[in-house]
């Protein structure tokens, strides 16, 4: 099969979405199909172009076994609404002419990874051309949660996107998502029935439980009776940081010993690091490579899940299966009846969003029983082998993309 994914993210180096879209090339080309990748240089979460890319230029390389061409991209530094759809848009428009290369190459399957949703129409149109299939995978509802985190406002510009989205969901061959809110939401938006359930996956083999000593938290000069809460991600206003700092602040004042550990970047992160200047149960670190995120996930007692609540169901934290197979157990907040929620029932507590007070008293539940970490933590491993197995999820999409929704399983 030869297989084109279209995508913003693809970096395979890093965690999130674009490690995702990585492994999920790597495991295609290892299996004998022919992929191909068009997408933008990687900036996320930092919103910069990272070094050794260019923004500007139009290159060809190789990674994970495909032939990846990167387009022109346009990266705010501070990514507000409209500067958020010129940039998306953006690319998708510089993105054409990769798009247009792949007519003499003739692929069968053309894969579009939302968000963004400005990639549908050029994807659609090259399926239809070379007589591809063309599949519509949905990470993200952008515009959805653009509007309910307060990023764009204008209620008519909202309903003319919610009908060219569902439009355009319609002229897929198929589509899927991550969640099963997700998925919902999707037939709901498409008037289908057959939207297939594809979630983002891990390799438990290479994150998996760890005990001994942790470089990491020898590194930080931690001691064994410090209690840890990690984060480790992007630094957005999706993920609600400012609630894991307010109760940093409020059990650093208690004297509490429970250390904070935020690792990542994204259009927070400067304001977070003042926000925790003067709190010295707060530990910071940047991004960590990929080879060394079952270390970091190790050095926890405790992950760290914060939600903003307009966010829930809109988008699926794509590190929730990781930190499930580290073996650890996960604080999160969610509504109750939410697809976090569920993910996280019975492998850790669940509390509601923006609720410092239950997020604190959560904590220091957890950080006063280690037996009870112990039992969460068991469960959570137990349930990514079980539900997010990469090899399991994979062969699934593989059946979907090359045959059809009914090769989605149930």
């Amino acid at each position: 099969m030869r297989l084109l994914l279209h995508t913003i993210n693809f970096a395979p180096e890093l965690t999130g979405i674009g490690k995702v879209n990585g492994e999920l090339v790597a495991w295609l080309a290892a299996r004998g199909h022919e992929v191909r990748v068009v997408t933008a240089p990687p900036y996320y979460p930092e919103w910069r172009v990272h070094a050794g890319h260019s923004a500007w230029r139009y290159t060809r390389t190789q990674a994970c076994g495909a032939e990846v061409f990167r387009s022109p991209l346009w990266v705010p530094a501070n990514p507000g609404g409209l500067k958020r759809i010129l940039h998306l848009a953006g690319f998708a428009l510089a993105s054409l002419p990769n798009l247009a290369r792949q007519l003499a190459w003739r692929p069968d399957v053309v894969v579009v990874v939302e968000p963004p949703l400005f990639l549908a129409p050029g994807a659609l149109l090259l399926a239809r051309l070379c007589g591809a299939r063309a599949w519509l995978h949905i990470q993200d509802f952008e515009v959805d949660a653009a509007f309910a985190l307060g990023l764009l406002r204008n209620e008519t510009l909202r309903r003319v996107v919610r009908r060219a989205e569902a439009w355009l969901m319609r002229r897929f061959d198929g589509v899927s998502s991550i969640s099963q809110a997700m998925v919902a939401r999707a037939g709901e938006y498409a008037h289908r029935a057959d939207v297939a359930l594809l979630p983002n996956w891990v390799d438990c083999e290479h994150i998996r439980p760890l005990e001994g000593p942790n470089a990491y938290r020898q590194q930080l000069g931690l001691d064994a009776t410090d209690v840890v809460a990690l984060y480790s991600g992007n630094l957005g206003r999706k993920q609600g940081i400012d609630l894991v700092v307010e109760a940093a602040g409020r059990l650093h004042a208690a004297g509490a010993k429970i250390r904070f550990l935020l690792c990542g970047r994204g259009v927070e992160y400067e304001d977070l690091r003042a926000a925790t200047a003067g709190l010295p149960n707060v530990l910071w670190l940047p991004l960590q490579p990929y080879e060394r995120l079952p270390e970091l996930l190790a050095s926890a007692d405790v992950h760290l899940l914060p939600q903003k609540a307009t966010a829930a169901d809109l988008v699926m934290p794509s590190k929730l299966p990781s930190m499930l197979a580290s073996g650890r157990p996960v604080l999160a907040t969610a509504e109750p009846g939410t697809e976090v929620a569920r993910m996280v029932e019975g492998c850790g507590e669940v509390v509601p969003p923006g609720s410092v007070a239950a997020f604190v008293a959560a904590l220091e539940r957890l950080a006063a029983a280690p037996a009870l970490r112990l039992s969460y933590g068991q469960a959570a491993r137990a349930r990514a082998l079980a539900e997010f197995s990469q090899d399991t999820i994979l062969e699934r999409f593989e059946a979907c993309v090359s045959r059809g929704p009914s090769g989605a399983g149930p």
